[in-house]
């Protein structure tokens, strides 16, 4: 009978560590189309049934704030295809993202309610 090796375990296993940037990197861009998606609806729904003041506002805030989280994103991106080992996210961008990501959510509230 001939035996089929499994993966050597007696040292550290090979690893592609450019699966986790590209994985993170992939992360970002749907995390992207995400926004730009609730972007889109922000202006179909603040132009829906007449524009008002408030509306027109919320709208302007939500673009806004897609076009920060745009940037902090595109950067990451780019960061990440480089082919080096990526540095650690930066805390400012990190909390620029989460910001920018939780205001867009109140400001969806805002356009429906």
């Amino acid at each position: 009978m001939s035996s089929v090796e499994g993966p050597d375990r007696s040292g550290a296993e090979a690893r592609d560590p450019g699966l986790q940037p590209e994985r993170t990197r992939l992360a970002w861009r749907r995390t992207t189309l995400s926004g730009s998606v609730v972007a889109v609806l922000a202006v179909k729904t603040a132009l829906h049934g007449g524009a008002s003041a408030p509306g027109v506002v919320a709208c302007a805030a939500c673009c806004g704030l897609w076009l920060g989280f745009l940037l902090v994103a595109h950067r990451r991106i780019r960061v990440l295809a480089a082919g080096d080992a990526p540095p650690v996210l930066v805390p400012l961008q990190a909390t620029t993202a989460v910001l920018c990501t939780v205001a867009m959510a109140v400001c969806g509230a805002v356009l429906v309610f």
